[in-house]
């Protein structure tokens, strides 16, 4: 079986690092992810897309993306169920993200510092190039 999802998207709202009861880092969110086509007005349309990160994933997240950031996750579709407090079954779709990555704003390109460099306290800003302004960017 396979199971593999990647999105490029925008945060729709800051994360916020919460814990389990048993002391375990989770946070939930939504990425907003343009379609690919312009519908009949000529305005493309956008899916939110349900996310869960945990561990040390969902503490990157939270470190380092805010509201309206572009991200990248690379996860898996889960599907899950449960009773509401009326009674109703429920049934959510959702990505569980593996791994966070950068991107720029325009989605064409990832950086490839995700949150396995951040398990190893590596001091992130060290790990990029300051590129000065009009210089040659090495991609």
């Amino acid at each position: 079986m396979f199971n593999k999802t990647i999105i490029c998207g925008r945060l729709t709202a800051d994360p916020e690092l919460k814990q389990t009861p048993s002391n375990v880092a989770v946070v939930t969110f939504n990425v907003a992810v343009e379609r690919d086509y312009k519908g009949a007005d000529g305005n493309r349309e956008t899916d939110f897309i349900p996310v869960v990160a945990w561990r040390n994933t969902a503490e990157f997240i939270c470190k380092y993306f805010t509201k309206g950031k572009p991200i990248i996750i690379d996860g898996r579709i889960q599907t899950r169920s449960y009773d509401d407090k009326d009674g109703n079954r429920r049934n959510v779709v959702e990505v569980l993200a593996e791994a966070a990555k950068f991107t720029l704003s325009d989605g064409t390109r990832a950086y490839t510092v995700q949150e396995n460099a951040h398990k190893e306290n590596t001091d992130f800003e060290e790990m990029f190039e300051v590129v000065e302004d009009g210089e040659e960017l090495p991609f």
